[in-house]
């Protein structure tokens, strides 16, 4: 490797974080939580909320507030846990998680389904 090419790789090292790697990250988030949060309570609820007070724009300035907060804490709580947990433990951890939260509500529905029928 002659003396310009380490120059060119120092330079690309010290520019900064990757903009491929920095949209492919921002893209994939904006799409998991924008997909996540259709339909689900929270917009339901913002949805009922502006109906009610006839205010869109409070009502969106307090929704969006509030989804920062929840998000600012994930972003908090996941930077902790990764600096404890290796990735590949905390993946199966969320994924059991995810499972056991599952079956519980499934557990809860058949026992309500089968009080409704004695």
């Amino acid at each position: 490797m002659n003396e310009q090419q380490k120059q060119s790789i120092e330079e690309q090292s010290s520019k900064g974080p990757d903009i491929k790697g920095f949209l492919a990250v921002f893209v994939s988030t904006f799409t998991t939580v924008f997909i996540a949060e259709l339909g689900d309570k929270t917009q339901i609820a913002t949805l009922l909320l502006t109906a009610q007070s006839g205010m869109p724009l409070i009502v969106f300035i307090g929704s969006a507030s509030a989804l920062i907060c929840s998000s600012l804490m994930g972003v908090i709580i996941g930077t902790w846990l990764a600096k404890k947990i290796p990735a590949e433990k905390l993946e199966y951890a969320a994924g059991m998680l995810m499972v056991g939260i599952g079956l519980y509500m499934s557990l809860q529905a058949s026992q309500n389904l089968l009080n409704n029928l004695v």
